[in-house]
């Protein structure tokens, strides 16, 4: 059995502004479970990507450990890729974006990867506002190791064992609101038609763009007890509206009969247009977010779509005023300016 995609596509695909096609953003075949919902958000980050005319050699993704951590084979064979340690991506990403500001990076994690080892890693990439998208794929359970419940596994959720969760749930989108995230949203790894429109929006946000995906393991977690399984979030999805992401150079365009329209405009002139079914969401207040989702939560609903999203945000870059250079390309004299500046910084600190 071979996982590599067979060279032969058809002669007439259709392809983007830089004369590629979808081909070129395609990674290796799944070895995940057939239905799993990773695989679904590894079609929507390809779909993404070509749609956006970016070019593979520009993004670089990364992970930790875990089914969610594997898909990056999956998708973008052409760009650069480095799988971390379990919990670790975030340090990892950390420093591959302080060497190089203009890659765009991609960090795929779990709710193991995320929520639990790498709780205090995510905290601190999301406090730094790291320009980043950082994209949760959310199963409720641990898929490579039989299917324990997560972190994020609901309270009196049962997994395929039976047993009912003993323990509430951290909601990942909730503590990305409260420790500072720019950008935050949720989807379902089966609405392809909301989730590529965030992915877009999130690799246009300058600073923390974060995407927490209910993604099924059709394996361990898609029983009728599961409040993670297709059947469960398709029966109680309710999203903030249609969210439709419209890059700068297309003509804007809108109009949304009977429900209130919002727009946000990111840094590079592309805009979110947001057709609101919940019109108490104010997608530029915190706090209302924040409010949004709790009540959803005590309805026994799951509120998806673009949360909230600062569009005056300012990544770690702008905070620290590093190099507008990526430090990779900074040469010795640059690196080491002499023994005059040397004392110069020592004679101001005394």
């Amino acid at each position: 059995m071979t996982y590599l995609r067979p060279e032969f596509r058809h002669p007439q695909l259709p392809v983007n502004e830089l004369g590629y096609s979808r081909k070129d953003y395609e990674g290796a075949l799944s070895t995940l479970c057939a239905g799993c919902g990773h695989d679904s958000i590894s079609a929507a980050v390809v779909q993404s990507m070509f749609e956006m005319s970016i070019e593979p050699h520009r993004v670089a993704k990364l992970s930790g450990i875990g089914c969610s951590s594997k898909t990056p084979t999956y998708f973008l064979g052409k760009s650069h890729g480095f799988n971390s340690v379990h919990g670790r991506m975030p340090s990892v990403v950390t420093g591959a974006n302080m060497a190089n500001r203009d890659l765009i990076y991609l960090g795929v994690s779990g709710d193991g990867d995320t929520a639990s080892i790498g709780m205090g890693q995510f905290a601190h990439a999301v406090r730094r506002n790291l320009n980043m998208v950082y994209i949760v794929m959310n199963n409720g359970c641990y898929g490579l190791t039989k299917g324990q419940d997560s972190a994020t596994a609901d309270v009196g959720s049962c997994s395929k064992k039976g047993e009912p969760n003993k323990f509430e749930a951290i909601d990942l989108a909730g503590v990305a609101l409260e420790l500072g995230a720019t950008f935050v949203a949720r989807s379902f790894s089966g609405d392809k038609d909301q989730l590529v429109p965030l992915i877009k929006a999130a690799v246009s946000h300058r600073g923390f763009a974060f995407i927490d995906v209910i993604s099924p393991c059709v394996t361990f977690n898609n029983n009728p007890g599961s409040t993670k399984g297709y059947e469960f979030v398709r029966d109680h999805l309710e999203a903030t509206g249609t969210v439709d992401f419209v890059p700068m150079r297309e003509e804007i365009t809108a109009c949304y009969p009977n429900q209130t329209s919002e727009e946000v405009t990111l840094h590079d002139g592309s805009v979110v247009h947001l057709c609101k079914m919940d019109d108490k969401l104010n997608v530029r207040s915190r706090n209302s977010a924040v409010e949004r989702m709790k009540n959803y939560k005590d309805r026994g609903r799951i509120l998806t779509g673009l949360l909230y999203m600062d569009p005056d945000s300012q990544d770690l870059h702008d905070s620290i005023d590093s190099s507008k250079k990526p430090l990779r390309q900074l040469g010795e004299k640059e690196l080491c300016p002499g023994v005059a500046v040397l004392q110069n910084i020592n004679d101001s600190l005394r």
